[in-house]
């Protein structure tokens, strides 16, 4: 093999201090490549690029070498004091990620990339679909790429989408991710994606081979192009809260115990529940954080992001993300867990808590109220919530239907688990009922009300008002895949890992249940075709959000003086979770009848003057002046 001309970097003439460093650990051109990277000081760090092993020379803690000639295509590692790692941002990797690769990203563009372009909206305008590549396409009869990122290139999946009416695609994690052999796909192997290994480089096992580094990038272009073609924009799920383990890092590997807090006995806090939790405080943990979402915004034109365990990460941090972040764009929508899955190194105060979002402007967090009021608390499947007449949970649901603001009309006391609204803006609350954690909807609802094991018909009104409940709240509303399709995992309550036969969805359930995907399409156009339920700020909602009285098994809401706002003038929505119907007092109106029963048209299902109305059981009624 010839020999690569090297020659070391003149340190003092490129001085970097480590905290401007912006973590471009490989500089690619035809003619040089340089490698630089944050770790200690006092390391030993060596570059190994193909069979070359090269020494490194450091200044400020960024250690660089420049290699001259074209390597593109070349494997590479860092090697610091014996521990060989890609580096902690690797834009290419080797099948199963041990390794990077120096690329041109420029190879990686599809035709038309040049002019793909972000699709946002006011965040109160975002539908928020929850999806994992493999759930969504593996048991799809026609389906020509199953599992894979360009299983929403089909035609078929944009379809479904468009007919469906969301315009936000949620996907689970994607990038290389720990727990998937990337060598063994055949063996139908399974996981949510939330143990990261690469950061910043798509998961190869939802490429269509793992073992070519450039495939995984275009073919992850490709989704996005084409789901931004269809006018649906893409928010990834990312997890940088804790990392697959501590030994086998490439953070650990690169710079030992920087990236990882400790408790006050040296050892690792977990917060995060999976061993480990990220020091997002940390200078260069926080630049890490910044620089990785600005990469997926730029080169993969990524619309909006959702962190997980948003409570492990400290509230600067956060902060710092939106405000460069808005820099790109500002209706590019950020929203979080609430929570962490234990107690963190640093205390709460500091914290992305849900708690705590009135101090993270336009980033917005999960209602556990509304979800767990309608369904039930999540410490307990068994339970069931105002869905199946369990008390205590009207507050609850008006609260989340109020977007998590402060509403004179609702008494916080006998909210569960706030006593305070945390939202400054219904924006900052993501209104659903179901996500890929715990049960889905089906499930808990059989769970907690053994009677609809049997009871089909009863189930299926349940789900129903269920959802009519999330996507008429102030919130912005988010759906979990498959829901449109009454899906079930068969009763599996944490499914990260279970095989197809319980993740994936079933689409012989559009042609079983019919009216379930009818149902979930007109409450979607409902909601975007009629801007009163997504009024945007908390000051309108306040105006013209009223609560109506009723008893304990019925919610019902009116908003009103709509003139300047909606088509119609007033919409009164009343859900009634009662196994019998509810007569339920109104204004006095001339009313037009659009949702009754399980079934929604925005043409009129009927008309009536009055100033009162009967609400069928276990379902919503919907009317407009």
């Amino acid at each position: 093999m010839k020999q690569l001309l090297i020659s070391l970097l003149t340190m003092a003439a490129t001085t970097v201090q480590a905290q401007d460093f912006r973590f471009n650990e490989v500089e690619y051109t035809p003619e040089a490549t340089t490698f630089q990277l944050f770790a200690p000081k006092d390391a030993t760090c060596m570059m190994v690029v193909g069979r070359d092993s090269i020494p490194m020379t450091q200044y400020e803690g960024i250690w660089k070498v420049c290699m001259k000639g074209d390597l593109k295509g070349k494997t590479y590692q860092f090697v610091v004091n014996g521990q060989a790692s890609p580096g902690v941002f690797a834009k290419a990797v080797t099948v199963n990620g041990g390794k990077g690769v120096v690329i041109d990203l420029q190879d990686t563009n599809p035709d038309g990339w040049q002019f793909d372009r972000h699709v946002l909206r006011p965040f109160q305008d975002n539908i928020i679909y929850e999806m994992h590549h493999r759930d969504f396409s593996i048991a799809r009869p026609d389906a020509k790429h199953p599992g894979k990122f360009i299983a929403l290139t089909e035609p078929w999946a944009i379809q479904h989408l468009k007919e469906l009416g969301i315009n936000a695609v949620h996907i689970l994690p994607s990038y290389d991710y720990g727990s998937i052999d990337e060598t063994q796909l055949s063996d139908n192997k399974y996981n949510w994606g939330y143990d990261p290994v690469n950061y910043n480089v798509p998961e190869g096992g939802y490429s269509t081979d793992p073992y070519d580094p450039l495939c995984r990038i275009r073919e992850f272009k490709q989704m996005v192009q084409s789901l931004h073609k269809a006018g649906i924009s893409v928010i990834l799920d990312v997890v940088y809260n804790h990392t697959y383990d501590i030994e086998h890092s490439n953070f650990q590997r690169t710079y030992p115990d920087y990236y990882y807090r400790k408790t006050a006995d040296g050892s690792y806090s977990n917060g995060s529940g999976c061993g480990n939790e990220t020091a997002s405080e940390q200078p260069m943990m926080r630049r890490f954080m910044i620089e990785s979402v600005k990469y997926w915004i730029n080169e993969y034109h990524i619309d909006g992001f959702r962190f997980d365990l948003m409570g492990v990460h400290d509230i600067e941090t956060m902060n710092a993300i939106r405000k460069e972040v808005d820099a790109i764009n500002p209706d590019i929508f950020i929203y979080g867990e609430g929570w962490s899955a234990g107690a963190c190194a640093l205390p709460n105060e500091q914290l992305g808590m849900k708690a705590n979002i009135p101090q993270m402007s336009r980033i917005a967090a999960f209602s556990d109220e509304i979800r767990d009021a309608l369904r039930g608390p999540f410490s307990d499947d068994s339970k069931c919530g105002w869905l199946g007449g369990a008390p205590d949970c009207k507050e609850s649901l008006k609260f989340g239907i109020a977007g998590a603001v402060q509403h004179p009309q609702i008494d916080m006391t006998k909210v569960n688990y706030s006593k305070e609204p945390w939202a400054l803006e219904p924006t900052q609350m993501i209104s659903y009922v179901s996500c890929h954690d715990d049960m889905c909807l089906v499930d808990r609802l059989r769970t907690s009300i053994p009677s609809l094991t049997t009871n089909h018909s009863l189930l299926t009104k349940l789900d129903l008002l269920a959802q009519t409940a999330v996507f008429t709240s102030q919130g912005v509303p988010f759906m979990l895949s498959g829901e449109e399709l009454l899906r079930d995992k068969k009763g599996v309550h944490n499914s990260f890992e279970s095989p197809d036969s319980i993740n994936r969805l079933d689409w012989a359930n559009l042609k079983r249940y019919p009216e379930v995907f009818t149902y979930y399409k007109n409450l979607i156009a409902l909601r975007k075709h009629h801007p009163a339920f997504r009024l945007g700020s908390a000051g309108l909602v306040r105006k013209h959000l009223e609560f109506l009285d009723t008893p304990e098994s019925v919610v019902a809401f009116r908003l009103k003086d709509l003139n300047g706002i909606d088509e119609w003038q007033s919409i009164i929505v009343i859900l009634n979770a009662s196994k019998r119907a509810q007569r339920v007092a109104i204004p006095k109106g001339s009313y037009t009848i659009v949702c009754k029963d399980g079934q929604i048209n925005e043409k009129g299902l009927g008309t009536f003057r009055g100033t009162s109305t009967t609400v069928p059981p276990c379902s919503a009624l919907i009317l407009h002046e």
